[in-house]
């Protein structure tokens, strides 16, 4: 597949500039070249990447905190996409909304991609090469997943990073509610399930970590 041809019903629901499409565009066109030498997503996944990747990552904006609440540049959202792997949701995160975003991903080659995606389209986005878990806080408020690990893998991957984290936005598949018996011990975690706009299999979850205390597990 030489390109990914436009999605138009899925572009329509983005409802974003024509310059927000043209970069979301040739991000893919940037995926569809690196693929051939880098699995970064399923082949198969690939004609169907508008509505599969781009918009499964975009309606995370919907629960992002809105930007007329910040009194200065210094109170907008950081974003830290965790395992961001071809950079879902976090670079689409980034071209949607502009927001500080900072990439984890440990695979030397996928980080690349990222590095290059992130020049190409001249984003201010960081990417970190290495573990979550390896990392000294980053100052996240958000922090996103993507088909990642199970929610009590993912909390202890996170320890280090929660304490300044509002909320995480994980997108997870049909075992979300097993997943949700993890979170018994974390008695100050709420969360929240929203469907999915892009499967019925799945879905977004969301924990308000503003109260967490490693303390009170």
């Amino acid at each position: 597949m030489a390109q990914i041809p436009a999605d138009q019903a899925v572009i329509d629901q983005l409802n974003v500039s024509r310059e927000t499409i043209d970069k979301l565009s040739e991000y893919l066109r940037l995926l569809v070249k690196w693929q051939a030498s880098i699995n970064l997503v399923s082949t198969s996944t690939l004609p169907q990447a508008w509505s599969r990747h781009v918009l499964d990552s975009a309606q995370l904006c919907e629960y992002l905190p809105a930007v007329e609440q910040a009194s200065n540049a210094s109170d907008l959202p950081h974003i830290v996409d965790v395992g961001s792997g071809a950079g879902f949701p976090g670079l689409v995160l980034s071209i949607m909304t502009g927001h500080q975003v900072t990439l984890v991903e440990s695979d030397q080659r996928k980080s690349v991609f990222l590095k290059t995606v992130i020049r190409e389209l001249g984003l201010s986005v960081q990417v970190e090469n290495a573990r979550i878990e390896a990392l000294p806080p980053l100052g996240a408020t958000i922090i996103t997943a993507r088909a990642l690990a199970p929610i009590d893998r993912l909390l202890s991957m996170l320890a280090r990073q929660l304490p300044s984290v509002q909320k995480c936005l994980f997108l997870k598949g049909a075992s979300v509610q097993e997943e949700l018996t993890h979170l018994q011990s974390y008695h100050n975690i709420k969360h929240r399930i929203f469907a999915s706009v892009t499967s019925a299999d799945s879905a977004i979850l969301e924990l308000d970590t503003t109260n967490h205390s490693e303390t009170e597990r």
